[in-house]
């Protein structure tokens, strides 16, 4: 999808295109309803916050999505962000609209937290919300796309966090939904703020013989025309661009240079039927040389998100690789939009897929479901779903010809456990294409898969635990063993946390109380007590979890009694120093040598943090060290961050209104780039434009011909280590600069 940048017009007037009058005044009445609450909010660029919820609409509006949801494409952060209700949006939009705002507002709570745990449980209720209803994920998928795009706006190590779970999360939902157009720009951009390095190498070596690549692609175009011209085949034959993500991970995953990269060279070739896109197959076969194993079959077996396409790859002209792709146009549109193609606008219809045939395609929602149902540990839920729905897949078949999709690198097992709990609690042995093999022995792609059973078998064994892979599997034969030790389980679960407490510091018979082991029982979903404690007992849940929850309550309150002590320990500091001065009693504000000021107190120790090198402009707080005074730290210190989760002792400080103009503060900058001849000598040009002093210059080349360039530079203010940063990126070729953490 390329970035377009909608004004409210364009939205309406994308929606008028497919859409009666009624449905589109319903959607003026949203943005009208969007502007008036967003009026007086800005975003952190500075733009009006209004223009993230016009950008997200007319992401929305360009799938051709129904009214319902372009308008909650306006609507979506009304609820959180201001002072309308959802029973306001319920009374004037109706139930459908405020049920996907509402579904958007709880995930819009979702932040990149530094607990795995917590992180895990939102994106728990994030894919379970999504099970309700799609239409909130698709909202979802515009609202980070857009996030995506404006994400140069946020510090360099909230950029990373949100990549991060943006790749993590994000784009393989929008693959799983195969909604290609979303999936490929996040995946991109993504991979731009995470390895800025190999994105802009891939960037640059994708540009350097862009005219050769077109010439090429206009040839081949004339040649395929030509051969499929006595098919009497109406069709029509483009170039394929290809995305620096997919040439990233083909590059990485199968260890490649750029110059392997077979399908940088592709075309696709639009047709009416199936049955033309396989006459025009063997008419391509048949002028070139297909690559052995370069072919594939995705109309006869399409992928799980309905994607379907013939993918060949031939000696081409020149006898150079060359991809091709053919498909119907129908099969083109799932493949952009998948199942926003599905949910589309179409008249009379607003909301969504109405036959059983399109809601069987949604069977992988089924499974997150089991997957919930199969586990009550929210990160254990996330590795299942990470793994087994967002991971590679192979396509197996029974010998009756049903087909069962199972992660890359699954056995016979767990097969039998995906047809039923009791065929894999049964099974007894397997033939994989007529021949018996192990029950930990790979399926391939198309093998044929017998699961033998008995009736009469000895149930499940432990070593299963070794053989399977998919964690639906463990957890069907951890749940048979489970029952079978349950009560031995419980007691062993006490003792184990009990033993935690004791080494945390805490009394076991004060904490594992029945009201507060059940309150973390059902924070953390399970039934009752015993099933929280028969799940740590027999290993499924790890005891610190359970401990973390049992002691919120106490460690708020040491947290709080550790700040006391901290600020008696500061004015005890000041009342001894007030005591020997004859002017303390005013109790101005003191300046320290390095600028800073704390509020009452004076010939307090201060210095200067080496890890994050503060300067005057930036965000800083304290830290009282034990014995060395204050530590200064910018305030998105990962030390920082450290000391806060541990409730550790920190001060507000500020920077003098008056500071010293003579004085020079330490700055460490990373710069990123690639390395041709002259860089260094073109960076250090553009630093001894701004500053004079630079104490250290460290510089390396990783094989991929990116250079890193590390420097120690001295500033008098934020203002003037912009400025710097500013000329550095104004080199030519340097891609990254940026504050280092030490």
């Amino acid at each position: 999808m390329a970035t377009k940048i909608w004004t409210p017009d364009d939205v309406i007037n994308k929606v008028s295109e497919y859409m009666n009058k009624e449905h589109v005044d319903e959607i003026r009445k949203a943005y009208q309803f969007a502007k008036i609450a967003h009026q007086y909010q800005k975003r952190q660029s500075g733009e009006p916050y209004i223009t993230h919820p016009t950008q997200v609409a007319g992401i929305l509006a360009d799938l051709h999505m129904d009214p319902e949801t372009v308008s909650a494409g306006f609507l979506h952060d009304v609820v959180e962000d201001t002072g309308a209700t959802l029973g306001d949006i319920q009374e004037l939009f109706g139930h459908d609209i405020a049920l996907i705002v509402d579904g958007v507002t709880k995930l819009s709570k979702i932040k990149y937290k530094s607990s795995e745990e917590r992180l895990a449980e939102n994106h728990r209720k994030l894919l379970l919300a999504m099970c309700k209803d799609i239409r909130v994920m698709i909202v979802k998928l515009a609202d980070r796309l857009h996030n995506m795009r404006t994400l140069k706006s946020l510090r360099p190590d909230k950029q990373r966090r949100i990549a991060s779970e943006t790749l993590e999360i994000y784009a393989p939902i929008a693959d799983r939904l195969g909604i290609g157009t979303i999936k490929w720009e996040l995946e991109d951009i993504s991979l731009r703020y995470l390895n800025p390095q190999q994105y802009y190498r891939i960037v640059h070596l994708m540009n350097s013989r862009r005219d050769q690549r077109v010439d090429y692609i206009e040839k081949a175009i004339k040649e395929v025309k030509k051969a499929i011209s006595a098919l009497g085949v109406k069709a029509e034959i483009y170039g394929r661009p290809k995305h620096i993500y997919s040439v990233y991970r083909k590059m990485v995953e199968k260890h490649k240079q750029f110059s392997q990269i077979y399908d940088l060279l592709a075309i696709r070739v639009i047709v009416d039927s199936i049955k033309d896109c396989y006459a025009v197959l063997g008419a391509i076969h048949s002028e070139w040389k297909p690559m052995p194993g370069r072919f594939k079959d995705y109309i006869a077996m399409p992928k799980a998100n309905m994607y379907q396409s013939l993918h060949t790859t031939v000696i081409g002209p020149e006898g150079k690789p060359l991809e091709v792709q053919i498909r119907t146009e129908e099969m083109h549109r799932v493949a952009e939009f998948g199942i926003a193609a599905h949910w589309a606008y179409k008249e009379g219809i607003t909301n969504g897929v109405k036959t059983s045939q399109d809601n069987n395609k949604l069977n992988w929602f089924k499974q997150i479901i089991e997957l919930q149902e199969d586990t009550d540990d929210a990160a254990d839920f996330m590795d299942s779903v990470k793994g087994e729905l967002f991971g590679d897949h192979v396509y197996v078949f029974t010998p009756k010809g049903d087909v069962y999709e199972l992660p890359k690198g699954a056995g016979p097992l767990d097969m039998a456990y995906m047809i039923h709990t009791e065929v894999g609690n049964h099974t007894t042995g397997a033939r994989v294409n007529g021949k018996i093999v192990p029950l930990d022995h790979q399926v391939k792609n198309g093998d044929i898969v017998d699961i033998i059973t008995a009736t009469g078998s000895a149930g499940p064994s432990r070593d299963w635990l070794k053989l399977v892979h998919t964690r639906r599997a463990r957890n069907k034969i951890k749940q048979y063993f489970r029952q079978e030790d349950r009560e031995k389980n419980i007691e062993d679960g006490k003792n184990l946390i009990s033993r935690r407490l004791r080494e945390a510091g805490f009394e076991p018979n004060r904490i594992m109380v029945p009201d507060k082991l059940t309150k973390a029982a059902v924070n953390m979903h399970y039934q009752h007590a015993d099933d929280l404690l028969a799940a740590v007992g027999f290993g499924d849940l790890q005891p610190t979890g359970v401990v973390n929850r049992l002691t919120e309550d106490a460690r708020a309150q040491l947290k709080k009694e550790r700040q006391d002590q901290a600020e008696r320990e500061v004015l005890e500091g000041h009342q001894t120093i007030s005591e020997d001065s004859d002017s303390a009693k005013k109790q101005k504000k003191r300046k320290s040598s390095n600028g800073i000021v704390i509020e009452g107190v004076d010939n307090l120790l201060v210095r200067l943090s080496h890890c994050c090198t503060p300067v005057p402009g930036d965000e800083i707080v304290g830290y009282i060290t034990k014995g060395r005074g204050v530590s200064i730290h910018r305030v998105d210190c990962p030390n920082i961050k450290t000391a806060e989760e541990n409730g550790e002792r920190l001060i507000e400080v500020a920077w003098a209104d008056n500071p010293e103009e003579r004085t020079i503060y330490d700055a460490s900058l990373a710069v990123q780039g690639y390395n041709r001849a002259g860089l260094l000598t073109n960076v250090l040009t553009a630093v001894n434009s701004v500053t004079k002093n630079v104490s250290s210059v460290n510089g390396q080349v990783d094989n991929n011909k990116m250079a890193t360039i590390s420097l120690s530079v001295g500033v008098r203010n934020l203002e003037q280590l912009e400025r710097l940063i500013g000329a550095i990126k104004n080199v030519h070729d340097v891609y990254l600069v940026e504050r280092k953490f030490r």
